[in-house]
């Protein structure tokens, strides 16, 4: 059915381009100045950011001269290039080369303001070091090498937003920076360069761009005329790469077209081609174009056998765009071929690989694929791909407009669950109903209600198809759920403590509605909070799912209202009558809440603002292992529990010794209690 092939596959335009050469003209060059265009008000919120002091210099020549022999001390460098007279260290600016810690982002912000144009050497720095946290440092600036660097950036999926921003801030400058760089001699370089003279072009900028190419002569205004009008899948490497032998087309399974056409080899050999030309975070027009035509499960199957060949070949790098395939092409049926093997690569050497893998989860991007990146974050045994997976479900936090921890809301799977929360399991004569424990363990009933200790095996009165069918149901299940509990559980714990909230509509959504997790919503008390963040009251979810008082009088919740896991602490005097109404109805709760042990500091901490009472005290290694299951970030030398618009706590270490626990001014006294309850259960 060859008129059911998709246009671009039937004649990809690499078959006709004939033996025209792209106009290169030599000899230009972009030579402006760094300038700084700042926002409204952002300048002065830059330079609003605190500035952190450690000591007091005696000489600030003296230090000067320490700065140039080197090295020094990241806060040895703050102090000089923040309290530092600026005629001394304003010159010293070009060979600083700032340390892009975790905590970098507002000292380097506040050197931005004070220095602006001098400041761009460290800035570039941090930003290329971190390009994900710390790009934005850029924004504000513009030089020719930062619009080449940008271009470059434009081509990756994690820092295409920051390549936008600063064009749409800077196209006038970023088009005079980018007319040499794309009609210099073929390459990668001058194809990043026509991608983001293109981008300009496409939002509203082609005048910036036409007449920075004047400005280099009628032969550069000529050919970037012509880069405008050219179609974009006729922007093609030098050199298309050949396809290698393990990808013909014979060996890889047919593709269906949506009209139920099939794809013939010529039409297959083009695809691969396609793919063979894109990366994923700069995929090639065409297949994209070519996708919407395509029948999406034959292609996730044909992206998949395409890598299965790869890897099977030897997994030559110099064809990763074989795995970088399954990110464009790929369903949900391939993240869960895709998942255990992202897991398994480390230990055999392959890191890079399992790294790509979670970009490749990223960029299908589906609920089953979030989901399956976010248990990586968890639960990966390799460092590094553990955190390659957090950094990437924040970015997808990011690009969705949420943080990671509404992200986090919206993947909890309901496994086929009923809107009851529950599951029958049917054996032909007979059924079972699942319940679920404070723990989110799966149990069974009986057809009375009483609980089994476990699902009955299938006998010879039970349905041959039906009984095997529901026993293996409940099986998975159990697998499923136990990873997704134990998450969940730590989740909730989490946002109690550092007093997560959600509006009421959410509340429902998310908690009383879920089939899973209102197994675990009925058994909290949850607080509902005025404007001020005062508790004004506390509810429970009753069986029915209607909202009670503690004195189990039926009340509502407004779609606006703020709630949230309730702290003992924040139930003053009406935690005994909470404790009590528990104990009635007999309900357990899945981790201490209106048992749990509080904490507060002593006269003398308080008046230190720090907590003395740990000071020298040792941690083990699976104490240090155990605040970071509770929340805490482990950072070289110090454990840190970060807080929402606040300063963090942090905990100083010298090897497993705590030397000093850092405490913000203004830190909450439910958090502060809880701070204490883990760093007293680490240090026992």
């Amino acid at each position: 059915m060859t008129s059911a092939v998709p246009p671009l596959l039937a004649g990809p335009p690499w078959r006709d381009r004939g033996s025209a050469r792209p106009v290169v003209v030599t000899g230009l060059e972009c030579a402006d100045p760094v300038t700084v265009e700042w926002g409204a008000g952002e300048r002065a919120e830059w330079l609003g950011e605190p500035r952190p002091t450690y000591w007091a210099m005696d000489s600030w020549e003296r230090a000067a001269g320490n700065f140039r022999d080197g090295p020094t001390t990241w806060h040895y460098q703050v102090e000089l290039f923040l309290h530092g007279p600026e005629e001394i260290f304003r010159p010293l600016l070009a060979d600083w080369r700032p340390d892009p810690r975790w905590d970098a982002a507002g000292v380097l912000r506040a050197a931005g303001a004070r220095f602006e144009q001098d400041a761009l050497p460290p800035l570039l720095h941090a930003a290329r070091r971190r390009p994900d946290e710390l790009g934005f440092l850029v924004l504000p600036f513009s030089s020719p090498d930062l619009a080449v660097a940008m271009a470059e950036a434009l081509t990756r999926k994690t820092l295409r937003g920051l390549a936008q921003a600063w064009l749409a801030r800077h196209p006038a400058a970023a088009a005079r920076a980018l007319v040499p760089a794309a009609l210099q001699k073929p390459g990668t370089a001058r194809r990043q360069a026509e991608k983001a003279l293109l981008t300009l072009h496409d939002h509203g900028q082609s005048g910036a761009v036409r007449t920075a190419a004047a400005g280099y002569g009628e032969v550069a205004a000529a050919a970037i005329e012509t880069l405008l009008g050219t179609d974009r899948a006729a922007l093609l490497p030098a050199r298309m790469p050949p396809v290698p032998a393990w990808a013909a087309a014979g060996s890889l399974p047919r593709v269906r077209t949506r009209g139920g056409g099939i794809l013939p080899d010529d039409a297959i050999g083009a695809l691969v081609q396609m793919l063979a030309i894109s990366r994923l975070d700069d995929p090639y027009i065409g297949v994209e174009t070519v996708a919407a035509d395509l029948d999406p499960a034959s292609l996730a199957e044909f992206a998949w056998s395409l890598f299965l060949l790869w890897d099977g070949s030897g997994g030559n790098s110099k064809d990763n765009w074989a795995l970088d395939a399954l990110g464009l092409l790929g369903d949900d049926e391939t993240v869960r071929r895709l998942t255990p093997l992202i897991l398994w690569w480390p230990g055999q050497g392959n890191h890079a690989r399992a790294v790509t893998g979670v970009s490749v989860l990223a960029a299908i991007g589906s609920d089953v694929a979030l989901l399956y990146l976010s248990r990586i974050s968890r639960r990966a045994t390799f460092k590094g791909l553990k955190s390659a997976a957090t950094e990437k479900m924040d970015e997808v936090a990011t690009g969705l407009g949420l943080t990671a921890e509404q992200l986090a809301d919206r993947l909890v799977p309901d496994f086929g669950l009923g809107t009851d929360g529950g599951m029958t399991l049917d054996y032909g004569p007979r059924q079972f109903t699942v319940g679920f424990d404070e723990q989110l363990r799966p149990y069974v009933m009986g057809a009375d209600g009483r609980h089994l200790k476990a699902l009955p095996k299938p006998g010879s009165k039970d349905d041959a198809e039906l009984a095997p069918a529901a026993h293996q149901a409940f099986t998975t299940l159990k697998k499923e759920v136990r990873t997704v509990a134990t998450e969940q559980l730590r989740r909730l714990e989490r946002a109690m403590m550092k007093r997560r909230r959600w509006t009421g509509a959410e509340f429902r959504r998310y908690f009383v509605e879920h089939p899973l997790l209102r197994h675990i919503s009925r058994r909290l008390v949850w607080g509902v909070y005025d404007s001020s963040g005062v508790l004004a009251g506390a509810v429970r979810v009753a069986e029915d799912r209607s909202l009670a008082t503690v004195a189990d009088d039926e009340t509502g919740l407004a779609d606006d209202a703020v709630i949230g896991i309730a702290h003992p602490l924040e139930l003053g005097g009406s935690l005994p009558d909470w404790v009590e109404v528990f104990a009635d109805y007999e309900i357990l709760q899945p981790f201490p809440q209106l048992g749990r042990q509080t904490f507060t500091p002593t006269a003398d901490e308080t008046a230190a603002g720090r907590l003395l009472r740990f000071e020298g005290v040792a941690l083990s290694p699976d104490a240090a292992q155990g605040l970071e299951y509770r929340g805490w970030r482990l950072d070289r030398d110090r454990v840190v529990f970060e807080l929402s618009g606040k300063p963090s706590v942090v905990v100083s270490l010298a090897g497993y010794a705590v030397q000093q626990v850092s405490l913000p001014g203004d830190l909450d006294a439910v958090t502060l209690s809880d701070v204490i309850r883990h760093l007293t259960e680490a240090t026992k």
